[in-house]
């Protein structure tokens, strides 16, 4: 059985990517195929710019859950492998490589070398093939584009409860807890400082959130920013740190996630610690408030 095949990097797997996902599972039945899709682990932008710090939705590991997730198949593109291809070479790897018995791209899709393999080209080198061949419109909500660039905007304006309805879930972070300077500890709000990585977008503020530690869930608090009152970062990146209701366990070393549900505030600059500790209860108070309404699926 041939592959019906999209193709793309799919950062955040949003609703337009589902949008197209639920397309190409319909096409692939029609046509008597296996869908399947082919997806780029970071966007190219991401690989080919000299400062890719937090431009990505979906890191690798996140990307490759989701769609395990969702059922769906999914293989990786080797961007390094295909970057220098022609359209032609790349179309002749989906025949050969991937069994290529259809294709569904997205309409602001184009693959190969200088972006030569358009919509144009794609169209007659499958009919010359006999292959099935369909652009997808985009997926809009109230005229707008849901799109990945849309999604990251949202994120930088700290808009989380946009970007929630937008990618359809909300937005998660996964990092390694690393040792901090155990100020929160000290005002009696201990927190986990996490390591992301440099590509991950970080909003910026105060977040209710959700936090899975192995395979327990719990309510928090997670702060995102430059720690405007104590001012101890020397550091281009913010500073991811969350405090976990009711958790008294050392977890230095391990992975945890974190999902984002309503911004409590900005990260504003205190007068001092006992004004930044009145505050700190005043978010536990109201992320409680947000989260006892959250049912998990």
């Amino acid at each position: 059985m041939k592959n019906f095949i999209t193709i793309g990097t799919f950062d955040g797997v949003h609703r337009g990517h589902q949008h197209l996902f639920n397309l190409l599972e319909a096409r692939a039945a029609l046509h008597r195929a296996k869908p399947l899709i082919l997806y780029f682990l970071l966007p190219p932008k991401t690989l080919q710019t000299p400062h890719p710090e937090m431009t990505v939705l979906s890191l690798p590991d996140e990307k490759k859950r989701l769609f395990k997730a969702m059922g769906l198949r999914a293989e990786i593109l080797d961007f390094s492998k295909v970057r220098s291809l022609s359209a032609q070479q790349f179309f002749n790897r989906l025949l050969n490589r991937f069994d290529c018995g259809g294709l569904l791209i997205g309409a602001d899709f184009a693959f190969g070398k200088n972006r030569e393999g358009s919509a144009v080209f794609l169209r007659e080198a499958c009919g010359q093939k006999n292959i099935p061949f369909e652009v997808a419109p985009f997926y809009t909500e109230e005229y707008e584009k849901i799109s990945s660039s849309l999604i990251r905007k949202v994120l930088a304006q700290g808009d989380i409860a946009r970007a929630n309805s937008l990618l359809g879930r909300p937005y998660e972070l996964t990092g390694r807890v690393v040792a901090g300077h155990k100020l929160g500890r000290k005002l009696g709000y201990p927190t986990a400082n996490l390591d992301t990585g440099i590509y991950k977008i970080l909003p910026l503020g105060v977040f209710a959130v959700k936090v899975r530690v192995g395979t327990k869930m719990y309510d928090g608090f997670c702060n995102i920013g430059f720690r405007p009152t104590i001012n101890t970062l020397n550091t281009l990146l913010p500073l991811v740190e969350v405090h976990i209701f009711n958790f008294k366990q050392s977890i230095y070393g391990r992975k945890i996630t974190i999902w984002f549900y309503q911004k409590l505030r900005n990260e504003v600059k205190f007068e001092g610690l006992e004004a930044l500790k009145t505050q700190l209860a005043q978010d536990k108070q109201q992320a409680t408030d947000i989260l006892r309404s959250i049912v998990l699926p």
